[in-house]
């Protein structure tokens, strides 16, 4: 027996069950899919933390987004009793005059983000355990931190089923196709009728529209969580998150936070994959533990102690790193949004919401013209 609703989601990773919860809090039938559970460790999100950060190397175009991405996650944790974020601030290091940090400085600056510009010597003076050149220094964000990642999926996906999101979960989507009067989707244990699809599928959307041109390329990534080798010294309480653009790879770590042990993971580099072939065994390839450990060796030694544990994920990646948000080309009751590239946990919530907005055919609260497929052409 096929079920019908007026929008039907798949994927319920951070984006897909985001989205649930604001199509449905805006009374409309919804259903999400997902071949796991939901959270899960097969996507991008789990993993325990991911980094808020607000002055963007990535494009001050971002800094509006992530502003209000910031406030719904504060309205998150108001409606589910949740804590939801951890504000460390973030510490973001480069070569001076490198445009990794005139990004970051640009984008603090142009919206009036509290931030410090340090030195080597004023970052080691204030956290010893940082080793710098001194052709580094570094941009201190002082209203980023992290996110528990997993918590965040698991508050919207708790809110959503209060609001009566109906969620299938352990069923893989093996079709999705334009009929007349709606889109079909089928799974290995139902049939669906929506009147509108949000495909949040990461990695799995081109396989799923293959006639759709998304360029994303699917990439094997690792992230460690190391035992300080000095208690304490690495404690969230007084630690803040880093990132380090250094010659050898771009890398972002968090403090310890519960004693998890310092996370740490590489942004750039990485393996191309089949999703469906991905190894998830950390130290599947040698370099998995190394090119981590090299990091911590040279910059922050007193973290490199023994290996808690390790994890692998996976980023659904853009030719040019920036999401791709837009309408089906030749079906807009389709709605795409993949290409999250390694940095959209952050943006989840207002992802969603924009979403929601899309498949609800109501005003955008920020403009997607520039994640359109067409940039593409």
């Amino acid at each position: 027996m096929r079920k019908s609703y007026d929008v039907v989601i798949v994927g319920g990773g951070s984006m897909g069950i985001a989205a649930a919860y604001y199509v449905a809090r805006s009374g409309h039938s919804v259903a999400v899919l997902d071949r796991d559970t939901i959270p899960n460790e097969t996507g991008s999100h789990h993993g325990q933390t991911r980094m808020m950060r607000f002055g963007y190397s990535e494009g001050e175009s971002y800094v509006p987004l992530v502003k209000h991405a910031y406030a719904l996650w504060r309205e998150l944790e108001q409606e589910s009793n949740r804590s939801l974020y951890v504000q460390t601030g973030a510490l973001l290091m480069g070569s001076v005059g490198s445009d990794f940090l005139n990004e970051v400085l640009h984008s603090s600056t142009t919206h009036s983000l509290p931030h410090e510009v340090l030195s080597a010597s004023d970052i080691e003076e204030r956290w010893p355990e940082i080793k710098l050149p001194v052709t580094f220094n570094g941009v201190l964000d002082t209203l980023a931190g992290f996110l528990l990642s997993e918590e965040c999926v698991q508050a919207y996906k708790e809110l959503a089923l209060e609001l009566g999101v109906d969620i299938f979960e352990q069923d893989a989507v093996l079709n999705v196709n334009s009929v007349a009067e709606g889109v079909e989707v089928v799974t290995e244990q139902h049939s669906f009728h929506a009147g509108k699809v949000i495909m949040t599928a990461g990695a799995w959307t081109h396989k799923l529209l293959p006639e759709v041109e998304m360029p994303i390329q699917p990439i094997r990534k690792t992230i460690a969580w190391f035992e300080p080798k000095e208690e304490n010294a690495f404690d969230s309480s007084t630690f803040p998150c880093v990132v380090f653009n250094t010659s050898f790879g771009l890398y972002y770590a968090f403090p310890d936070y519960e004693g998890a042990g310092f996370k740490i993971g590489r942004h750039d580099g990485g393996q191309l994959v089949e999703p469906a072939q991905l190894n998830r065994t950390f130290g599947a390839y040698e370099e998995d533990e190394p090119e981590l450990r090299q990091l911590l060796d040279v910059h922050v030694p007193g973290a490199a102690g023994e290996l808690k544990r390790g994890a692998v994920c996976i980023y659904d990646q853009s030719p040019d790193e920036d999401f791709i948000i837009d309408w089906h080309p030749s079906d807009q009751r389709i709605i795409l949004a993949g290409g999250f590239s390694g940095h959209g946990f952050k943006f989840a919530s207002v992802i969603g919401k924009i979403l929601s907005e899309m498949a609800l055919d109501q005003p955008l609260i920020h403009s997607i013209d520039s994640f359109k497929l067409s940039r593409f052409k």
